[in-house]
């Protein structure tokens, strides 16, 4: 008798579980986000000594590495609701082709006038000490000393840094005392659907001389390493307007 009882409640356990998976399937779609690299429109080269690259204060400057990390990503609809896409959190790495490209499963079906994300690993990943995935301290963006993730860094080279080797070394985190984390929100031209089998895609094109224009003219003969502080907090103040343009939204196709 017990173990009949035990087996019914698997068979239920299971039916609802397919049920569940179907009401998702029906009633969600994915979302790709593709990511491009340029320097003031330009192309972002890695460890290219051809590459020469420069800041708004006329100062060259080559990049050997650019990567950081984006969370809270929120959609809002139509109707002004915000969705906020739970769990997620990914690391843009410009060496990494595979990262370049991230797809979002499960996404609410219904149309959508913005989407925003947070420049960075929100509050409660960020304290929550070393973890696993995109969040691996083996990924270089985890400083053991603080306890906590940069949440971007670029790396390179150049001939007015006063720094050894003429190095430039900007890693930018922290939100305790001095708070780096930044929010991009853009508003799409016409509402993006997402159904069905289809995904719907935006096309995102990351411009890594946002660090060095904006707010805060950057001299690399006097600031060319942040590790966090401060200067971060300049840098990020540059960076969150002119980071991040969307050049192109595909739509997701409805199901016949």
């Amino acid at each position: 008798m017990k173990k009949s009882i035990f087996l019914s409640a698997i068979v239920c356990l299971l039916a609802g579980a397919i049920t569940a998976f179907n009401t998702i399937k029906a009633d969600s779609g994915e979302l790709s986000l593709n990511f491009k690299h340029v320097v003031n429109g330009v192309p972002l080269k890695l460890n290219d000594n051809s590459a020469h690259y420069a800041n708004a204060n006329n100062d060259e400057y080559t990049v050997s590495t650019f990567k950081y990390y984006i969370s809270n990503i929120t959609l809002t609809t139509t109707k002004g609701k915000d969705v906020v896409i739970p769990n997620i959190c990914f690391l843009i790495n410009a060496a990494d082709p595979a990262s370049l490209k991230q797809s979002i499963t499960g996404v609410p079906a219904g149309k959508y006038k913005g989407i925003s994300f947070t420049i960075g690993v929100d509050s409660a990943r960020n304290f929550a000490g070393a973890q696993t995935g995109c969040l691996d301290p083996a990924n270089g963006m985890f400083w053991t000393w603080n306890s906590g993730y940069i949440f971007l860094k670029l790396e390179g080279y150049s001939p007015q840094s006063t720094a050894k080797l003429h190095k430039l070394t900007f890693h930018v985190g922290g939100i305790k005392r001095q708070n780096t984390l930044r929010t991009f929100s853009h508003s799409f031209n016409k509402p993006l659907q997402i159904h069905g089998n289809e995904p719907a895609a935006i096309s995102i094109t990351t411009d890594a001389a946002a660090l060095f224009k904006g707010q805060n003219l950057v001299d690399f003969a006097k600031l060319n390493s942040t590790m966090g502080g401060p200067n971060a907090v300049l840098i990020a103040d540059n960076y969150k307007n002119g980071l991040f343009s969307i050049t192109n939204v595909q739509q997701g196709r409805y199901e016949n």
